[in-house]
Order: structure tokens, then C-alpha cells, then sequence
């Protein structure tokens, strides 16, 4: 990855900040990096919503739950229909696994990855997307919009087998996702002027999201969760030092801006720069939607 030197913002200490009156919804935060902002935004004063499978914090208050598997593009269509968009003032997508050793499709015949970890962020957006803001006052920060990913890390994916059916790898399938996750953001910026759209790179973050990439919780696994504990954040750590970042005033008409796991900006993946790529990259994707029998939102 790049700096991306044309932007900086100012950081507040974590310590202090407070998100009361602050409305949240968190896809995928019932887990991981999801939970650990959830925990955190909740306990400084934010109403948050997560979407997840499996709830454990039903004695946190100021959380609230949907369930929902985000395997299946109608069930993201169904989470997105729920969420209040008009009154939300932040969005962020931590969904996401990383493909196995063989290719597992869904019961929409979609390979399973890039289901959870793009298609349904896609969906969702497509469908909040022209609701954001528009029950909230005048005067507040536009709706941000905050995609986890790998963004600037060079992944363009490839637009002729996003469902990795001509071949199969799963770093292949896995980084068709990432770059999904990148164009999502860049496209949100030109369709959505109503809300603002930013990349998040966590890099290696103690957690259970490379379990499937090894075929379950195997000898390899933990030895190599083991090496990333030495070396990663936690969660909580990664959460607390990037909390500030989703309310800095700085962050105000840069929609676009891609982070690191510092939070220091980043520039987007090369091919990703070109406006045609991104518009391919996403009615690729449409198509591939449009697959599972629901008609994505324009």
C-alpha cells in the first residue's frame, strides 16, 4: 500500500471520545472487529444496530439485533429493507469470511465468499444507499458509509469469473471480494452524494475470519493464529485506535479516502483508479446478483 500524502486528519485521543446520539448499524457486528466496535461505540453513548447470526451481547445496552444470513443476497435485501436508513449516521460492513480449500456455493448458487463477504454489501447499499439522511437535521455531517476490506493493496479481480467458476483458488476467490469491496466504495462516491463512502484496511487482526481458509480450526491454523498473535492487533485494539477516525470533522466532503490499520490514509489500487474499470467491475457483479433471482436496486 501507498500514502496517500493529499490527506490527513486530526486525531483525537480515543480515551475521550463520545458518540452519545450517534446512529449505528454494523453488518457483521456480531463478531470480530464487527463486536469490538459495536462493544465500543454502544458503551460511549451510540444507539447501534448489528446484523449477524449469533448474538452474545443481549446485556450490553444501547445494542440492538437482526438476524440474518448473509449468505443469501434475499436475506441482505430483507436486513436492508429493516435498518433505518433516514436515520442513520454511520454504516460499517465488517462481514466477511475467506474462502476454504474447495469452492462452497451457497443456496443461490454463489460462491460463498464472495456472497458474504461483497455481494451482500453490495445489495445492501444498493438499497439504503438514496435513504441516507433524509430524516436527519441539517446542519450534521453527511451519512458515512464504511467498507472493511483490503483497499490499496493492488487487487483488481477478475471481472470474466467473479464466481470463480472456470477455475477455482481460494486467494483467487478471496480477492475478487477485496477488490468488490474497493469498487464498492468508489462507486458509492459518484452514486450516492448524499452519504459519504471510505475503505478500511485492518491488515492482520486476531480473529476467527481465516478459520475457513484452512478447512476449519486445524493443526495449520492455529499455528498460524498463533503467528498473528504475536504480531497483530486484537480487535478492541483495532477498534479503539480507529474509533475516532469515523466522526473526525476532517473526514467532511473527502469521501473516497481509504485507511490503513494506523488509520493514515491510503491511495486506491491502480486499476481501481479508472472509472470504467470500477462501472465493469460493479455490472459484473450486478449480473452476477441478478443470478439469484432478486432485482438489485439501480
Amino acid at each position: 500500500m501507498k500514502r496517500d500524502k493529499n490527506f490527513t486528519w486530526s486525531r483525537a485521543d480515543a480515551a475521550r471520545a463520545d458518540f452519545s446520539g450517534l446512529k449505528v448499524a454494523i453488518v457483521g457486528g456480531t463478531g470480530g472487529i464487527g463486536r469490538a466496535f459495536s462493544r465500543l461505540l454502544a458503551s460511549r453513548g451510540a444507539s447501534v444496530i448489528v446484523v449477524g447470526q449469533s448474538f452474545r451481547d443481549t446485556d450490553v445496552p444501547g445494542i440492538e439485533f437482526i438476524k440474518a444470513d448473509l449468505s443469501l443476497m434475499r436475506e441482505a435485501q430483507r436486513v436492508a429493507h429493516l435498518l433505518p436508513a433516514e436515520e442513520l449516521d454511520l454504516v460499517i460492513f465488517t462481514t466477511g469470511i475467506m474462502a476454504g480449500p474447495m469452492r462452497e456455493i451457497t443456496a443461490e448458487n454463489i460462491e460463498r465468499d464472495m456472497a458474504i463477504s461483497y455481494l451482500s454489501r453490495l445489495a445492501i447499499v444498493r438499497e439504503i444507499g438514496p435513504r441516507l439522511g433524509k430524516r436527519r437535521a441539517a446542519g450534521q455531517m453527511k451519512p458515512r458509509v464504511f467498507i472493511m476490506g483490503f483497499p490499496g493493496n493492488g487487487q483488481a479481480g477478475n471481472l470474466d469469473d467473479l464466481n470463480s467458476e472456470k477455475s477455482y483458488g481460494r486467494w483467487a476467490a478471496h480477492m475478487n471480494t477485496v477488490a468488490g469491496n474497493e469498487a464498492l466504495v468508489l462507486d458509492g462516491v459518484k452514486r450516492y452524494p448524499n452519504a459519504s463512502f471510505f475503505g478500511l484496511n485492518p491488515g492482520f487482526i486476531k480473529s476467527n475470519i481465516r478459520s475457513n481458509l484452512f478447512g476449519g480450526k486445524t493443526l495449520l491454523y492455529r499455528f498460524i493464529e498463533w503467528m498473528t498473535g504475536l504480531m497483530a492487533f486484537s480487535a478492541e485494539n483495532y477498534a479503539e485506535r480507529l474509533a475516532p477516525l469515523l466522526v473526525s470533522p476532517d473526514l467532511e466532503a473527502h469521501s473516497g479516502v481509504m485507511f490503513d490499520r494506523k488509520g493514515q490514509a491510503v491511495l486506491p489500487s491502480p486499476e481501481l483508479t479508472d472509472g470504467s474499470y470500477v462501472a465493469a467491475f460493479i455490472a459484473a457483479s450486478e449480473a452476477l446478483v441478478s443470478r439469484t433471482n432478486r432485482r438489485i436496486a439501480s
